[in-house]
């Protein structure tokens, strides 16, 4: 662990992997809440179209995931409210069209073929302090969003249709959050890549919502939890690399943490409740309550 936290490309890949650990805990709590953890995937694997545009018209990459991912979240919510379109149909429309788009793009682009698996798994070993100062300001972005909207984000996210009789402007108010979990998956890129980064989003939060009743806490939780599977990730990569000449991508360990402590924390839930007589306290956590 010294040898590790001593590495200045590694300080560089845990001050990165624990900022995305904010954005990806407040958001995913409400994505959670919300229950569109399928929405989240497909806005995921649509952000690696804007990554080959982004290659293609030779500007940053991470700009062009961020763009992808704006306009399908915008898309996603208008289509569903005003076109009344199946939300299963457009989430794969849009999780199959990025992923198509990305490829295309990769294809046409003159010269060297950029490495994609460092985009559908991450690649947190090769970040630069660039990509740390912007997840940075993400987070900064994402924080003052919350800390302005969280009553409307809240609303919207336990009942839409109560909200909008209560004069809330539900559709701005949704295109608004999708914009966030947007840019809380770009954070995740380098750290899980497009495909994971739908895990690394909604496990924490769904681990918090079993033991906390209010999205604030929800949040907090979530990113401690967050926070720990992607440090204990990087290090057990690290040290299999090290003492055992084992070269496992710190992405897919992070996941398969994060999955074990919710398998884990489930189970405890379980007993928890057969331990107490099943009480209705007990198997409510996560209301609606601020």
């Amino acid at each position: 662990m010294i040898d590790a936290l001593t590495a200045p490309f590694f300080q560089r890949v845990l001050v990165a992997g624990l900022l995305a650990s904010v954005a990806c805990g407040i958001i995913g709590s409400y994505v959670v809440a919300k229950r569109i953890s399928g929405v989240t995937g497909g806005l995921s694997h649509a952000a690696f179209g804007g990554v080959g545009l982004g290659y293609w018209l030779g500007f940053a990459p991470m700009l062009g995931a961020a763009l992808f991912g704006l306009v399908a979240g915008a898309v996603v919510v208008v289509a569903q409210r005003r076109l009344r379109s199946g939300l299963d149909t457009l989430i794969s429309m849009v999780w199959s069209l990025g992923m198509a788009l990305g490829i295309l793009f990769i294809a046409v682009t003159p010269g060297f073929v950029p490495d994609l698996m460092s985009y559908l798994f991450g690649s947190l070993l090769f970040v630069t302090w660039d990509y740390v100062a912007a997840v940075a300001a993400l987070d900064v972005a994402i924080v003052v969003s919350v800390a302005v909207a969280h009553r409307l984000f809240q609303a919207v996210s336990f009942d839409e249709e109560y909200a909008e009789v209560r004069g809330v402007r539900v559709e701005w108010v949704s295109i608004s959050l999708m914009a966030l979990v947007s840019l809380a998956i770009v954070t995740l890129i380098r750290v899980v890549g497009v495909i994971l980064a739908i895990a690394l989003i909604t496990l924490p939060a769904a681990t918090a919502r079993q033991w906390v009743d209010t999205l604030p806490a929800m949040m907090r939780v979530s990113i401690v939890l967050c926070a720990a599977c992607v440090s204990a990730g990087l290090l057990l990569s690290f040290a299999l690399s090290q003492s055992f000449d084992v070269s496992l991508p710190p992405g897919p360990l992070v996941i398969v943490l994060a999955s074990a402590i919710y398998v884990a924390s489930a189970g405890l839930r379980a007993w928890t409740r057969r331990a107490t007589g099943g009480s209705a306290a007990a198997q409510e956590p996560a209301t609606g309550r601020h």
